[in-house]
């Protein structure tokens, strides 16, 4: 006759003195059992549910009834339910945040086990707003993941806290976009109540258009229709975020002619958005400059210019800022490419841009940039020759001063700190005070 293995571990496991510890051990005994199909598996569970019961620790008693539970899920669901139910009614006897804490773990390991519809109703009896919304939440998507958007609705109403009302509707416009239904996605739009969501949402239709090759113009004209019919307040972040999400998909062309549809003010927050989100593909950012207006250009080649003067140089970007100073007419634009082009080394593409610049306090700003980073790789001639080629009287006079003062400062201390903009604006401010 053979060895039955199982039935010697339930027998050990008798001498296991912790109940807790006990329970545990029968329960998972008695899985194993069941994928053996060995015939006493229900035996094994029973006594775990009698070790249980003697445990008198509530919290642990509660822990051991989840983890029985989520045992027996995969083999008795109805057996599982009892079990769960066991626990809803030891968790409902505790104090709180006892009570709260017990009750949300019950509702993940509901999630977990595909009982959604017990996971929904006690989520609703948790009281912390944190806790009960962050399951609600679980259980929303579970209900999205399965398909069961009808069910989805249904708890989004029970959430009325940002950002989880907000992250909710977002699940759910995700899976309308994913069975084609842009209408039904696009009229959620205007529950969304927070800004972030709001533009990943957006930004998801905007993906969504992009991937759908059947789609033209004319579908992205309606989008834009709808998204600038809903109210000022969120029309102006839907619309951002929207053009925004296009920009990135390559879609420029359109981008472009939907501004010049958008009220002048709203420009400089939705250019510099697009800009942000571009600005490390440089193709894309030169047929976004190419693409818009004499005003809006100005707006966006500020906003590049101003990105890339933050970050380290890069030649990467040596032609799109020579393009840019070509075409400036702005001389506080070709303040900033001149800047840039010194950084890179540049010279005589930046002394050339500076010497276009006519206005004597920015001229010396621009010389002075080309002084700083010849300074910086040790051309002290070049340094003083950029800064005389200021002939203003005042400004030439004060970049001069500036520059002599910056070859001291690299002799004493072997660098040279670039401050020349803030003490050149310092300047003008005590000659505007004479």
């Amino acid at each position: 006759m053979s060895r039955d293995i199982y039935s010697e571990l339930l027998s050990i496991a008798r001498n296991i003195v912790d109940p807790y510890l006990r329970a545990l051990t029968y329960a998972r005994i008695g899985y194993y059992m069941c994928q053996a199909k060995h015939p006493k598996y229900k035996d094994a569970f029973s006594s775990a549910l009698r070790a249980i019961a003697s445990i008198e620790s509530a919290p642990l008693m509660v822990n051991a009834l989840l983890e029985v539970g989520t045992l027996l899920s995969g083999i008795n669901p109805q057996s599982a339910s009892r079990v769960f139910e066991s626990a809803h009614e030891a968790i409902s006897e505790m104090p709180q945040p006892l009570k709260d804490d017990f009750l949300q773990r019950l509702v993940k390991k509901l999630v977990q086990v595909n009982l959604i519809e017990k996971a929904f109703e006690y989520s609703l009896e948790l009281e912390n707003e944190v806790k009960r919304n962050d399951s609600l939440i679980l259980v929303l998507n579970s209900y999205v993941n399965e398909g069961n958007l009808r069910n989805a609705h249904r708890v989004v109403e029970y959430i009325q806290n940002e950002p989880w009302r907000s992250l909710a509707l977002f699940s759910i416009l995700k899976e309308h976009l994913k069975r084609g239904e842009l209408g039904t996605a696009l009229g959620l739009l205007s529950q969304f109540r927070s800004d972030y969501w709001l533009g990943e949402a957006v930004k998801s239709v905007a993906v969504y258009l992009k991937k759908s090759d059947n789609l033209d113009s004319a579908v992205y004209e309606k989008v834009f229709q709808f998204m600038a019919s809903l109210s000022s307040d969120v029309s102006n972040d839907v619309l951002k975020s929207f053009l925004v999400g296009l920009a990135v998909q390559g879609e420029i062309k359109f981008v472009s002619e939907s501004l010049k549809r958008i009220p002048r003010e709203q420009w400089d927050e939705i250019i510099s958005a697009i800009v942000s989100s571009i600005i490390d593909r440089g193709e894309l950012v030169t047929e976004f400059l190419d693409s818009l207006p004499e005003d809006a250009k100005i707006l966006a080649v500020g906003y590049v210019l101003d990105i890339l003067l933050e970050r380290p140089p890069s030649s990467e970007y040596l032609e799109l800022v020579r393009k840019i100073g070509s075409f400036a007419s702005s001389e506080r634009i070709k303040v900033k490419a001149v800047r840039y082009l010194s950084k890179l080394h540049d010279y005589e593409g930046a002394w050339n841009l500076a010497s276009s610049i006519s206005d004597p306090h920015l001229r010396s700003l621009a010389f002075g940039s080309i002084a700083i980073e010849k300074l910086k790789e040790g051309d002290i001639d070049g340094a003083i020759d950029a800064a005389l080629e200021v002939k203003d009287p005042r400004w030439g006079s004060w970049l001069l001063s500036e520059i002599l003062a910056k070859i001291a400062e690299l002799q004493a201390s072997g660098q040279v700190v670039e401050d020349i903009e803030e003490r050149a604006e310092k300047q003008k401010r005590l000659w505007a005070d004479e």
